[in-house]
């Protein structure tokens, strides 16, 4: 029998997962990104979220502040939610020449069914835009606890073909996940990435500290794992909705559980309780001996 792909760690086996994380705004956080800046180490990637309630010039102006402030945009594309091929390159377009963006993020998007061309993140790729505007790195949603509308299999498949069809346009992909509460799926998750030759970097979501009710109401939307048994693993008790909860366990658990064989990987911040309560987090974090 051929031994497993991740070995168990070592004892000893530790490292700060915290370095090189990314995080993530809206494009009304610019506020609180400003404030947080100085605890967030230059060109950190900040992603700017597509939202329908944000129109594209506040989003152009967020990703300009981010690229001031020192930082590397990674501005998102909502595939369904494009009305148009000139909506879509026009605003890529200017992305780039007012922010020097080299670096996306492509989703397809909530709606049933798409305000224009664009049915997902497949049809935005397969434009030949992003290598055209000089982009040099896309990223793709990661689903490690599945997908409403698609299988496990499924996930895998079109995950393993847009990487495909990214690399072949000269360009390099990066898998941004959900956000859990639990290593387990995630490095189960990445170890059958690696088996299937899925090598991209992958960025685990990682929920900022934030009260226990808003965390319990972000997982139901985003139809995340949460359990009795995955919340306790994480610090919350179901029958205690009180409070503040952080990734404190689960990242002590991915730093013992994380090998050189699941490759390159990161994480990626959705400051839920606040972009500035998660970076001090963050930093706090990182100076505990």
């Amino acid at each position: 029998m051929s031994p497993p792909l991740i070995q168990p760690p070592r004892d000893d086996a530790h490292h700060d997962v915290t370095q090189g994380y990314s995080i993530e705004i809206t494009a009304k956080d610019v506020e609180a990104l400003t404030a947080a800046a100085p605890l967030i180490p230059p060109r950190t990637i900040v992603a700017i979220t597509f939202l329908p309630s944000e129109d594209a010039q506040a989003r152009l102006d967020a990703t300009r502040a981010v690229r001031l402030l020192g930082f590397v945009p990674m501005p998102h594309f909502s595939a369904r939610r494009l009305t148009s091929n000139d909506d879509f390159e026009g605003f890529l377009k200017r992305l780039v020449d007012e922010s020097g963006v080299r670096r996306c993020f492509v989703v397809a998007g909530d709606p049933p069914e798409p305000a224009g061309p664009f049915a997902d993140t497949a049809s935005l790729i397969a434009t030949g835009a992003f290598e055209r505007a000089g982009v040099r790195t896309v990223g793709l949603a990661g689903h490690p606890e599945g997908h409403p509308h698609m299988t496990g299999a499924q996930c895998l498949q079109v995950l393993e073909e847009k990487c495909a069809a990214i690399t072949a346009r000269g360009m390099k992909p990066v898998i941004v996940t959900q956000f859990g509460f639990d290593a387990e799926p995630f490095l189960r998750w990445i170890e059958t990435l690696r088996a299937r030759g899925i090598d991209a970097p992958v960025r685990l979501g990682v929920p900022g500290p934030a009260g226990i009710k808003t965390l319990m109401r972000f997982a139901a939307r985003c139809g995340v794992g949460a359990s009795a048994s995955v919340l306790a693993k994480y610090g919350i008790s179901i029958t205690r909705l009180i409070g503040t909860a952080g990734p404190d366990r689960m990242l002590e658990a991915l730093s013992h559980g994380l090998t050189p064989a699941h490759g390159e990987v990161q994480l990626h911040f959705y400051p839920f309780g606040g972009l500035e309560k998660t970076v001090a987090w963050i930093a706090d974090y990182q100076a505990r001996p």
